[in-house]
């Protein structure tokens, strides 16, 4: 019988992660809206769009039924858009259900929700085509509402945030893979503020919602603003954003162990600027890690596995999991085909473990450095390995919960839960 590899100890640690917390966001949300003087732009009747995205932002769907709440007091007739690009499957009713799993409903929100695939072309920037949702168009205003963060594919002054919202949220399907070719020609820096400003230029936009969140995934700052702020508002609220955001601890590991990916998590699957690299996998950032296995996928993803192509090794329970047509879907949309490539897929978790550490060069397996999280949003636990111990010791953010352990497996060779 093959001797099992001498895996390293383990031990869990917390991370003390950066950024207030808004105490009530919902009650500043509503004295943010009511400072804008909206009352003077708008007349009794009229309707607007609020869009909702797909990502998993804390406080969603109460931010969202507190800005229908809002338009309503003013006269008007608000209805929700889902404004995620190609996400959902690209389908109308595959965007609503997305909706529906964070608790924006009808019912819910107390106005419609209305979804389509369906867009408008309104002009074209820079020869591209710029698109906007139907629905969304044809209101006679419209609310922009996203969060703003570290966008998991390129730097910039405006990265993932209101601009985004406009350009690949509302363009669908068909905008998203117009603007992801012309990140080919052009970067995305200039792609999506130049398709986002078309669209403020064109649409009827009333107002925007900024949220930021600091590095525990709680509300930190939501900012509501008028048109002309947009851009500037946006840019100083993602440098908030960037120093708020949790990110590992460590330079150099030569193992993370990613319990889950998932369209819930990043973008991404897993957030590029956590993990260090991206599906483009071009440009190397800090952290350098060796070997990355994903072990699973949220089931909120529903089998959409964006981003399983920057692991090098995962499990064959994820693989049964993907959805390759929204998979598949999304890829296209993103323009990069890589971030759907698979990597070799185990049996079991220890299968998965012992190659990676026996592909690490000289470094005894034993003696790794190691790092297991739940996923990339959540960095305020995880496990580290033995060798970390002095890095976890001399720094100040990070405190012992547990003392040294052994990994432990279940009977099929898999980890317990998180």
């Amino acid at each position: 019988m093959m001797k099992l590899m001498d895996l390293p100890l383990m031990l869990r640690v917390s991370q003390d992660l950066a950024g207030p917390t808004l105490a009530d966001p919902l009650a500043e949300l509503r004295n943010q809206i009511r400072a804008l003087g909206l009352a003077s732009k708008v007349r009794p009747g009229q309707t607007i769009a609020i869009t909702a995205g797909s990502r998993g932002i804390t406080n969603i769907a109460g931010i969202i039924r507190i800005v229908v709440q809002e338009c309503r007091e003013l006269g008007l007739q608000p209805f929700i858009v889902p404004a995620m690009g190609s996400h959902g499957g690209a389908t109308a009713e595959g965007q609503t259900h997305v909706l529906e799993e964070y608790g924006i409903t009808e019912a819910a929100m107390g106005c419609p929700i209305k979804s389509s695939m369906d867009v408008v072309k309104i002009g074209s920037v820079e020869g591209t085509d710029v698109f906007c949702d139907c629905n969304a168009w044809e209101a006679d205003h419209m609310a922009v509402v996203n969060r703003v963060k570290a966008h998991t594919d390129f730097d910039g002054e405006i990265e993932s945030g209101l601009f985004k919202m406009m350009a690949i949220g509302l363009g669908k399907r068909q905008g998203a893979e117009s603007y992801h070719r012309a990140s080919h020609e052009y970067s995305y820096a200039e792609v999506i503020p130049t398709v986002g400003r078309k669209v403020l230029e064109t649409a009827r936009v009333l107002f925007g919602l900024a949220i930021v969140e600091n590095g525990r995934g709680e509300t930190a700052l939501v900012k509501a603003m008028l048109p002309p702020d947009f851009y500037e508002t946006e840019k100083q609220l993602l440098v908030q954003a960037k120093l708020w955001m949790g990110r590992l601890p460590f330079q150099r590991l030569d193992l993370l162990i990613v319990d889950e990916i998932g369209k819930n998590v990043s973008g991404t699957g897993m957030d590029p600027n956590v993990i260090g690299r991206d599906y483009i996998q071009k440009h190397p950032m800090a952290p350098r890690i060796r070997q990355i296995f994903a072990r699973d996928i949220t089931p909120e993803s529903e089998g959409n596995a964006l981003g399983i192509g920057m692991a090098d090794l995962t499990t064959q329970r994820l693989v049964a999991k993907i959805n390759h047509v929204t998979t598949n879907i999304n890829t296209i949309a993103a323009g990069h085909l890589s971030g759907a490539r698979i990597p070799m897929a185990f049996a079991s978790d220890r299968e998965a473990i012992e190659v990676a550490l026996g592909l690490i060069g000289l470094t005894p397996p034993a003696e790794a450095r190691v790092v297991r999280v739940k996923n990339t949003l959540h960095l305020t636990e995880m496990y580290v390995s033995k060798a970390l111990l002095g890095e976890v010791s001399a720094n100040p953010r990070l405190h012992f919960l547990t003392p040294e352990t052994n990994l432990e497996f279940d009977l099929k060779g898999n980890l317990g839960p998180f």
